[in-house]
C-alpha cells in the first residue's frame, strides 16, 4: 500500500489557489467581495493585459492593521466567522478566508493598506505565497491590492488563459456585477488605460443598470416588487416587447450576492406565460432579500451555487412580484397603423427575395408588373429577345432598387441607352414541368398536381433550404446591405466577447460588426437576404449562440449562423402568399430535386400517390 505523506505548504496552497483562483476575474471577484465587507462606498478596479499582467483594486473601507496583514494571507484567516454556528447565517461575500492567501500563490502581490486608528498605514510585498517585505507607508484610509503576473508559477494553468480581450471582458462582468448588486457604492473600471464603466453609487438601481448597460436596455425595463412572509424581492424586470432570444440578461441576487437559481428563473418565465412570445426569455435584475439562515451560500467555493430552505417560498414571491409588475407597468404597445398595415404587405410580397445583382428597369410604355429580365447566361442555347426602343434611358446605380421574388430567375441590366438592335442572351432551355398548383392549405403548405402524385410543400421550411443554400454557395461574398444609421446592441459580457472574438466569421456571414466598448456593439452591414427582419434580435441570437459554444469549430459556428440567418428571413407559416407566387415558389422548389429538407431535419416535400388516395375512397 503507498504511504501517505504531508504534501509541503507550496503544494497544498497551489492546489487551493486551483479551486478559487481560475482566472485574472476570479481574482478579481474575491479582492472586490473583500472591499465590499470592508465597508467601503467607492472602489476602483484597474487592469492591464486582461488582468494577467496586472491588477490594482483600490477602495476606501476600512483597512487591515498592521498586526492582521500576515494572517490576512494565510489560508483559512477570516474576520467574518468565528463558529460553526456562523455559517448558518452568512452575512458577509466573503466567509471562506481563502482569497488573499490562493491569489498571493499564484502571482506577485503588493498592498497598501491604513485603518482609521493608524497614523501609517502597511506596505507589503508577498510572492508565491511567501513574504518579501512589510514596510510603513504613506497611504489613506483602506486598501489597495496590486495583482502582477497571476499563474506566473504555474505554467500549466497560464496556458489554459485565453485571449486578453477575453479575460478583459471577463473581468468587466466581475465588476458590472458589482455596480448592481450595490448601487450604494461607486464603482470605476480602467482597462488599459481607459475608463470603462463608472456608477455613481446613488443607491438607485436604476442608475446603476444605466451605467452598466446603457440607457436603451434601462428604457425597457419595468419595476418590480413584492414579498411575503419570509422573501422580499425588488428590481427590474423587462417589458414584453424587450424580450430577448436567451436568458443571458437574467441576473438574480440574494442579499447582495449574485447567483445562479434555476427556481427564480422558473418562477420569473412563469409569470411571463401569456404575456410574451414563445421562444423568447425575459431579462430582470431582480434582488431577493431573505433571512441569513435562509439560504445556504457553502455549496461551492465561487460562491454562486446556493440552497434555500424553502423554495416553493422564493418561486411564489418571484412569481408575484413579476406578475404584478406586468398588470401595473406593461404598457399596451401602440404603433401607427398605416407602419403596421406597409410592412405587413411588404412582408408578405417580398418574403422570399434574393440579394439583388443588377439594377432592374422597366421599359416605356411597359406595365410594372412585368420586369424585363433575362436568365443567367450559360453556354447551351442562343435566343434573341426583342428589347423595346428606349431613348434617353438607361440603367443607372443610383436609380431606385426594385425588389424581385427571391423564386424569379438572377436579373441583368436588359435595357441600354438608344437601343436599335435586338439584344443577344444566352439561357438555359428547360423542359416544362408537367405540374398543377391547385392552391394552398392552412395557409402553410402548398398543394401541387404533378402526373400521378398529390404534393404538399411546406413553404417555410422549403424556402429556408433554399436561402441556406444560397449561404452557403455565397460563403464570404454575400451580398450586404448598409445601414443609414448603424445599430446599437446591447450584450451579456459574455456574448459580447464572443462577438468581438468572431468579428471576422460575422464578416464572412455577411455582417459588420464594431466594438462600441462597454458590452455594445455596432452592426452597419447586414444580409441583403434579412430585409425586414429585426436585426439587433437576429444578432443577441447569434452572440447567444457563439458564447455557449465556444469551443466548436469555425465551419460549424458559421454554418449555425446560416441556419439561423435562413430561418429567420424565409417566409413563415401563416403569411399570405399570392397564387402567383405559390406557382413560382412551387417551380422552385421541384427544379431542385436536392432540396429535401429544411436544414433543422424537418422534410420539405410530403407526397400522395393517386392510388394513396384511391385507397382511402375504397376505390383500389
Amino acid at each position: 500500500m503507498p504511504k501517505i505523506n504531508l504534501l509541503p505548504r507550496e503544494i497544498y496552497e497551489l492546489i487551493a489557489a486551483g479551486e478559487v483562483v481560475e482566472r485574472p476575474s476570479s481574482a478579481v471577484k474575491e479582492l472586490l467581495e473583500n472591499s465590499v465587507d470592508a465597508g467601503a462606498d467607492s472602489i476602483t478596479v484597474e487592469i492591464q493585459a486582461g488582468g494577467i499582467k496586472y491588477i490594482r483594486i483600490t477602495d476606501n473601507g476600512c483597512g487591515i492593521a498592521r498586526e492582521d496583514i500576515k494572517n490576512a494571507f494565510t489560508g483559512h484567516a477570516t474576520s467574518k466567522i468565528f463558529s460553526a454556528d456562523d455559517l448558518d447565517c452568512v452575512a458577509t461575500l466573503g466567509f471562506r478566508g481563502e482569497a488573499l492567501a490562493s491569489i498571493a500563490a499564484v502571482s506577485r502581490v503588493e498592498m497598501f493598506t491604513k485603518t482609521a486608528e493608524e497614523e501609517i498605514g502597511t506596505h507589503c510585498v508577498v510572492e508565491g505565497g511567501q513574504f518579501i517585505s512589510v514596510d510603513d507607508a504613506g497611504c489613506p484610509t483602506g486598501t489597495t491590492i496590486v495583482v502582477r503576473d497571476i499563474f506566473y508559477n504555474v505554467p500549466a494553468r497560464m496556458k489554459f488563459l485565453k485571449k486578453d480581450v477575453t479575460e478583459a471582458n471577463s473581468v468587466a462582468a466581475v465588476a458590472d456585477r458589482l455596480a448592481i448588486s450595490h448601487p450604494e457604492i461607486s464603482v470605476r473600471f480602467i482597462r488599459d488605460g481607459k475608463q470603462t464603466l463608472f456608477s455613481s453609487g446613488d443607491g438607485k438601481l436604476i442608475s446603476a443598470i444605466s451605467a452598466v448597460y446603457g440607457g436603451d436596455f434601462a428604457g425597457g425595463l419595468i419595476p418590480a416588487e413584492g414579498s411575503n412572509s419570509t422573501v422580499k424581492v425588488e428590481g427590474y424586470i423587462s417589458k414584453p416587447l424587450a424580450a430577448r432570444p436567451n436568458r443571458n440578461m437574467q441576473l438574480f441576487y440574494v442579499n447582495g450576492r449574485m447567483v445562479r437559481t434555476k427556481t427564480a428563473c422558473a418562477a420569473l418565465e412563469e409569470a411571463y406565460k401569456g404575456s410574451i412570445m414563445v421562444g423568447k426569455f425575459p431579462s430582470c435584475v431582480l434582488n431577493l432579500i431573505m433571512p441569513y439562515n435562509f439560504v445556504d451560500v457553502n455549496v461551492h467555493p465561487a460562491k454562486t451555487e446556493v440552497r434555500f430552505a424553502n423554495e416553493k417560498e422564493v418561486f411564489n414571491a418571484v412569481y408575484y412580484a413579476v406578475k404584478n409588475a406586468l398588470a401595473r407597468g406593461d404598457e399596451r404597445p401602440s404603433q401607427d397603423a398605416s407602419k403596421i398595415i406597409e410592412q405587413r404587405v411588404a412582408k408578405q410580397y417580398f418574403a422570399a427575395v434574393e440579394p439583388r445583382t443588377a439594377q432592374l428597369h422597366f421599359a416605356e410604355n411597359q406595365p410594372a408588373e412585368q420586369p424585363v429580365f433575362v436568365k443567367e447566361k450559360k453556354p447551351e442555347t442562343v435566343v434573341r429577345v426583342e428589347s423595346p426602343k428606349v431613348s434617353g434611358y438607361s440603367a443607372r446605380e443610383e436609380d431606385e432598387p426594385q425588389l424581385i421574388p427571391d423564386i424569379l430567375p438572377k436579373v441583368q441590366p436588359a435595357v441600354q441607352k438608344n437601343i436599335e438592335e435586338p439584344v443577344t442572351v444566352t439561357v438555359t432551355e428547360e423542359k416544362p414541368v408537367e405540374t398543377r398548383v391547385i392552391g394552398e392549405v392552412f395557409t402553410t403548405y402548398i398543394l401541387v398536381e404533378s402526373g400521378n402524385e398529390l404534393l404538399l410543400i411546406d413553404k417555410h421550411a422549403a424556402h429556408e433550404r433554399i436561402l441556406y443554400e444560397q449561404f452557403k454557395t455565397e460563403n464570404k461574398n454575400i451580398a450586404s446591405q448598409m445601414l443609414l444609421s448603424p445599430i446599437a446592441v446591447t450584450l451579456s459580457k459574455d456574448e459580447y466577447s464572443a462577438v468581438l472574438a468572431n468579428l471576422d466569421l460575422l464578416s464572412d456571414a455577411g455582417f459588420a460588426v464594431d466594438d462600441f466598448g462597454n458590452g455594445t456593439v455596432l452592426l452597419s452591414e447586414y444580409p441583403c437576404i434579412l430585409e425586414g427582419v429585426d436585426l439587433s434580435e437576429q444578432l443577441t441570437e447569434i452572440a447567444g449562440y457563439l458564447a455557449s459554444n465556444i469551443r466548436e469549430i469555425t465551419t460549424e459556428k458559421l454554418d449555425w449562423i446560416y441556419h439561423s440567418a435562413a430561418c429567420r428571413a424565409a417566409v413563415k407559416a401563416g403569411d399570405i402568399t399570392s397564387s402567383y407566387e405559390l406557382e413560382k415558389f412551387a417551380q422552385k422548389v421541384l427544379s431542385m430535386p436536392e432540396i429535401r429538407y429544411c436544414p433543422h431535419g424537418r422534410p420539405v416535400v410530403a407526397k400522395l400517390t393517386k392510388r394513396d388516395i384511391e385507397r382511402l375512397f375504397g376505390r383500389a
